[in-house]
C-alpha cells in the first residue's frame, strides 16, 4: 500500500480545478485569452492584461528557464524532513508566466539562473499530480 501523502495539498477552487486535473491526466494547461492571447498563472476569472472575459485553457510546451531559487536546509514541516535539502525554484515558462516549483535530478550546486528545465509530472497521491521541472538535457 502507498504511504500517505504528507505534504500541505492545494486548495482546489473551480477557478484552479482545469490546471490539477490536467496535470492529473500529465497535461500542462494555463488560462490563456482568446483576445490578446496572453497566458497567465494563477488562474483569475478574466484576463488580466485586457481584462476581456473571453477565456480558455491553453496546453503548453511545459518549457522554461529558472528564474530564481533557494535551498531548504532546516524545515519545521513534518512532511518535508526527510526531504532536506531540497529546492524551491521560479520557472518562468516559455509562455511567460512564472511558477513556484521544484527542480529535480540536479544537484544543488549545479542549479543556475536561466538554465533551461522542462516539466515531469510527479504522480505524488492518487488524486494529485504536481507539476515539477528538470533540467534538458543537451540539445533539446
Amino acid at each position: 500500500m502507498e504511504a500517505e501523502y504528507e505534504k500541505p495539498l492545494p486548495g482546489v477552487t473551480n477557478l484552479n480545478r482545469p490546471y490539477w486535473e490536467g496535470l492529473a491526466r500529465h497535461e500542462f494547461r494555463l488560462p490563456h485569452c482568446h483576445g490578446c492571447g496572453h497566458v497567465w498563472y494563477p488562474p483569475a476569472p478574466w484576463c488580466p492584461r485586457c481584462h476581456s472575459r473571453d477565456t480558455g485553457w491553453a496546453a503548453l510546451s511545459g518549457r522554461g528557464r529558472v528564474n530564481s531559487w533557494t535551498v531548504v536546509h532546516v524545515t519545521g514541516l513534518r512532511g518535508f524532513r526527510g526531504d532536506v535539502p531540497y529546492n524551491v525554484a521560479e520557472v518562468t515558462l516559455d509562455e511567460g508566466p512564472r511558477l513556484i516549483t521544484n527542480l529535480v535530478d540536479i544537484e544543488p550546486g549545479s542549479i543556475r539562473v536561466g538554465l533551461p528545465v522542462e516539466i515531469v509530472y510527479d504522480d505524488v497521491a492518487e488524486e494529485l499530480t504536481l507539476a515539477r521541472f528538470r533540467p534538458l538535457a543537451a540539445g533539446q
